[in-house]
């Protein structure tokens, strides 16, 4: 895998609050090596560590994304939704960002049902037929509609198992991430001073609290896969 430069920049991690980490009281002895100091009762993680891993992230899924293959963003509390939802559209990817559904990706036959049904009531909806059913059973239907909307529209066009997987918040989503390491799915998870580092394939520790933090980390995510798209798109 060839190594290139991501302009990653110390000064704009800082001032983006990624060094910032949990209390001190709070975390994961295995997160050592990546904290570099205690300040006022919290860790501060050392950026360097976090340039130097993110980059190799980058590498991956620029590799990855120039040979076609298929990306799932996951991160689901309030603070990272919103930047999930938008670097998904921008690298033009999958994502979860309000609810893990338990067995979303290992029992990926039942999800394929649900995304099936999904299909079927958005045409019938986009027809009009909803329009022509019974009051009561056109409510019934819209409610259901709109809970498949909510839990599988950032995946309503995933046709099979993802090739990676972006992970924010380890904690948060440590069932989706335990799916992707049951089935063998390669992982690239934002962590806190209070994550286990040896969990995913690339960890990349990070404020994984503060909005500015994980947009910038999913920035520059989103920008490698979007150079991968395009070097496919010339040389398919």
């Amino acid at each position: 895998m060839t190594r290139r430069y991501w302009n990653i920049n110390l000064e704009e991690m800082l001032e983006a609050g990624v060094h910032f980490g949990h209390g001190t009281r709070k975390w994961n002895p295995k997160m050592v090596p990546y904290i570099s100091a205690k300040r006022k009762g919290i860790h501060i993680t050392n950026l360097t560590k976090t340039a130097r891993f993110l980059s190799e992230a980058c590498d991956l899924v620029f590799d990855a994304a120039s040979r076609g293959k298929q990306f799932l963003i996951v991160g689901t509390k309030n603070k990272a939704a919103d930047s999930v939802a938008r670097a998904a559209i921008k690298a033009r990817c999958h994502c979860v960002n309000k609810k893990w559904l338990g067995g979303m990706l290992t029992n990926w036959s039942t999800t394929e049902t649900r995304l099936h049904k999904f299909k079927d009531l958005r045409m019938e909806q986009k027809r009009g037929r909803l329009n022509r059913l019974p009051k009561r059973d056109a409510a019934v239907v819209k409610r259901q509609l709109s809970r498949l909307q909510t839990y599988l529209g950032g995946i309503k066009y995933m046709t099979g198992l993802p090739d990676i997987v972006i992970i924010v918040d380890q904690h948060e989503e440590y069932t989706a991430l335990r799916e992707c390491i049951t089935l063998g799915i390669p992982t690239i998870c934002l962590i806190d001073t209070n994550c286990d580092p040896d969990l995913a394939d690339i960890s990349i520790p990070a404020n994984d609290d503060a909005i500015s933090s994980i947009r910038l980390i999913l920035n520059k995510l989103v920008f490698a896969i979007s150079e991968g798209h395009s070097s496919y798109i010339r040389n398919p």
